[in-house]
This record gives structure tokens, C-alpha cells and sequence, in this order.
């Protein structure tokens, strides 16, 4: 894509719009560069004349896919984007598919390729983007990683090149789960459920509770506000909700956090009373979202952490997209004469 396409492209996205993007891609550069603040190079000396570091070292080269198919994903160009850059990588290859409606990428998509600073920008997806990305075609620079969310061919071509490129991580169907007590809104719980199923056929929603009142008031809610939606995502819903919806009761608030961990889950809402108690205590997860007021919704748009995430139980060993990603952690080692005869 040249800078013709691109420049047409901001044209046709609003001011309301292009404000938005802004909006979400300062909180997300401003959260990647905390991260990238956190982690520093260094060397000790680890006995007399002995000295051992780390050096952190950006991949040179990312390749960032954009889903651009039933939706415009313009968050997931600017989570993935805008990380590597962040991170000191100093060639970014973007793509996602061209619609007929468009003829081309989306032009708010494109359009934030462009803020969040694209080296490369290709019209290309699914299995076939993530290829040329790979094996650097239409570009001469081959990503050494892959980044983005897709469909599950685009994860599956992500698997199969695994080892030949490095990969974010394995991604299945988004999910939520949500820890509530007697004092949580129903209502609110029940939103927040639906507004994960909506997703796909096939995006676990879980409720967790200490209270059987709230799992009784939740699930009556649960259908109607199903039916409200659009024909096409309550169609989804329903069927996530049937096949994949699960509420868990639980005696007490350990148990809540055992099943939890258990599940691992890629979202994880908590409404409770006791917010603090159960931050400091839960282990596995991709995203932990304290108290009502903090929607997944923010986190997958524009709050600033991001929204590439493990599922599948991916939580145990792994969290999502961040600078760290990008970034090779090295060693390095050096010693005088005298250590070198006293460690031989």
C-alpha cells in the first residue's frame, strides 16, 4: 500500500474518528513505554574479575496481522503496531485483507496502520498474509515474529510456522470470566457476559459466584438481553451462551479464586466487595479487570493494556502482547585473567 492509498485513506475517516484512534493509541504507546521502563540491560560482578549481564535487544524485524473481515479491527493495528515500535523494532510489516466495500484495507484500519508507524503496509490476509510476512514477500524483510489476532486458519498458520518465526502466542475464541459476590449488579454482570458471547459461536462465558441469588438473577437476564441484540451477534451469542456459558457456585471466596485459576481465563472481570482481596491473590489470566466500572470493553479498545491475550488455558504459562515480546532478553559475560584460571 503506497502513500496515495494512505493519504486517501485519512480522507475518508472523520475527525470524530481519527480523535478516537488518537485517544486509544496514546493511552496504549503510554502504557508499552511503562513497560519498556521496567526492564533495563545490566552487570554484576559475580566473583572477583567475573562479570555477567543482560542486554535487551529488539527483534529486528515484526510482522503485525490486522483482522479486517467481518470487522474493522482498528484496535489490534493499534495494540500490535504500536507495542513493536515502542519496543525498538525498527521494521514493521502490517496487512490485513481488502474488502469489496473498500477496495482496499479499511480506511480507519489504514489509517491507524499509519499513526502507529508501519514500515510496511500490505492489502493481504488471512493465510496468505501471514506467509508473506513470514517469508518477507512484496517487502525483502521477513518478520522474525508474528503478532495479531485472527481467524483459525491464520492461528493455525501461525502454529505451523512456529520455530521458523517466534509467535505472540497460541489464541483460540476470546472468553470472560467473571468473580461476583451478593453485592455485584446483575444487570451488569449479565451485560458483560453477553458482550464477550457476542463475539462467536464459540466464546466461553463463565460466571463465578458466592452467591446463589446473583447466579439465579444473572441467568434469567441472560436471554433476554441475547434476543435484543442485532440478528447476526445474537445469533452467536446464543450459541456461545448455550454450548460454552457455564456459572459456577462456589462456598467461598479461596474456591472462587481456585476455579478461576483453574480456567485460566483471557478476560477476568471482578465485582466484588472485596476488590483488593482477590487482585492480590489471582494467578491466571491474560487481563484482570477491578470492579464494575472497568469493562472489558476499555481493555480491548482504548484504556491502554492490550487486548492480544492467551486463551485456551494459554494464562498458566504465558500473559499477552507487550513490549517484552519483541524485545530478546541476551546474556553477556566477561572475566579478567584471574578469574578465568580461578574458574577452571
Amino acid at each position: 500500500v503506497g502513500p496515495d492509498a494512505i493519504s486517501a485513506a485519512a480522507d475518508q475517516v472523520t475527525d470524530e474518528l481519527k480523535d478516537d484512534i488518537r485517544f486509544s493509541f496514546d493511552r496504549v504507546r503510554t502504557f508499552a513505554e511503562h513497560q519498556r521502563a521496567s526492564i533495563q540491560d545490566f552487570e554484576a560482578e559475580l566473583s572477583p574479575g567475573l562479570w555477567a549481564g543482560q542486554r535487551l535487544i529488539p527483534v529486528t524485524s515484526a510482522g503485525c496481522y490486522v483482522p479486517g473481515g467481518r470487522y474493522a479491527h482498528v484496535a489490534s493495528a493499534i495494540m500490535s503496531i504500536t507495542t513493536a515500535k515502542v519496543a525498538g523494532v525498527e521494521n514493521v510489516i502490517a496487512c490485513s485483507a481488502p474488502s469489496q466495500e473498500h477496495g482496499g484495507i479499511h480506511p480507519a484500519i489504514l489509517y491507524a496502520m499509519n499513526l502507529c508507524g508501519a514500515d510496511h503496509i500490505l492489502a493481504l490476509g488471512g493465510v496468505q498474509g501471514i506467509a508473506a510476512m513470514a517469508f518477507g514477500l512484496f517487502t525483502d524483510r521477513h518478520a522474525n515474529i508474528l503478532v495479531g489476532p485472527g481467524n483459525r486458519f491464520v492461528a493455525e498458520a501461525k502454529r505451523m510456522l512456529f520455530g521458523r518465526v517466534g509467535i505472540d502466542l497460541f489464541a483460540g475464541p476470546t472468553e470472560i470470566l467473571l468473580i461476583a459476590d451478593e453485592d455485584a449488579d446483575p444487570e451488569i454482570v449479565a451485560f458483560d457476559l453477553v458482550g464477550q458471547a457476542e463475539h462467536g459461536p464459540d466464546s466461553p462465558a463463565w460466571l463465578v459466584t458466592t452467591s446463589k441469588r446473583l447466579a439465579d438473577d444473572v441467568m434469567a437476564r441472560m436471554d433476554g438481553l441475547i434476543s435484543a441484540l442485532p440478528e447476526m451477534q445474537a445469533a452467536a451469542a446464543s450459541d456461545a451462551w448455550r454450548d460454552y456459558g457455564e456459572v459456577v457456585l462456589c462456598d467461598t471466596d479461596e474456591e472462587a479464586v481456585g476455579v478461576s485459576d483453574d480456567y485460566a481465563p483471557e478476560h477476568l472481570e471482578v465485582q466484588t466487595a472485596n476488590l483488593d482481596w482477590y487482585a492480590a491473590r489471582l494467578k491466571n489470566y491474560g487481563s484482570l479487570f477491578v470492579g464494575e466500572e472497568t469493562t472489558v470493553a476499555f481493555g480491548d479498545k482504548c484504556s491502554g493494556t492490550n487486548h492480544i491475550l492467551p486463551t485456551k488455558g494459554a494464562g498458566h504459562y504465558t500473559g499477552g502482547l507487550s513490549v517484552h515480546k519483541f524485545i530478546k532478553v541476551v546474556t553477556t559475560q566477561r572475566m579478567t585473567r584471574d578469574a578465568n584460571r580461578d574458574v577452571a
